[in-house]
């Protein structure tokens, strides 16, 4: 049977993965279900779902949810930022590899994609004119695809 609440779980499944391994790996992240109001790097969160469907003829789909989340490392274009991302990225594709299941039994969960957005800024905060716009991020994309059939 398909889940009915796969974007529900992948967003969990998200945050669940990120509060688990910055515990594991003694790092003080702050982690949100969703587009945080302020920063404080290091920052992670959900920023967008996506969700694809293959229909089969059974009635029942292939969805694919992506839960596209962005991990802020620090301030633009610093060394330190870059090299916490280095080892940011280099253990969990390697943590996320046992945790399949983190969407719930039925489904699989994936690291699909690794993308650095090295100019990061948030665009959904309004424009702060006392003391400027935000400042600029080095952060890193993470694109996780939970899987599930009929």
């Amino acid at each position: 049977m398909v889940p009915s609440n796969l974007q529900t779980g992948m967003r969990a499944a998200a945050v669940d993965l990120l509060t688990d391994y910055a515990t594991a790996q003694g790092i003080k992240l702050q982690v949100y279900r969703s587009r945080p109001r302020s920063l404080f790097p290091p920052t992670a969160f959900v920023d967008r779902i996506t969700e694809s469907l293959v229909w089969d003829g059974t009635g029942w789909p292939q969805r694919t949810v992506t839960a596209d989340v962005v991990v802020v490392h620090g301030a633009f274009d610093t060394g330190e930022a870059a090299d916490n991302r280095d080892a940011f990225v280099d253990a969990f594709v390697y943590w996320m590899a046992d945790r399949y299941h983190a969407a719930g039994v039925n489904t699989l969960v994936e690291l699909s994609a690794i993308d650095d957005e090295p100019a990061w800024q948030p665009d959904w905060r309004p424009a702060n004119t006392t003391n400027g716009p935000d400042p600029i991020y080095y952060a890193t994309r993470l694109t996780l695809e939970g899987y599930a059939g009929g």
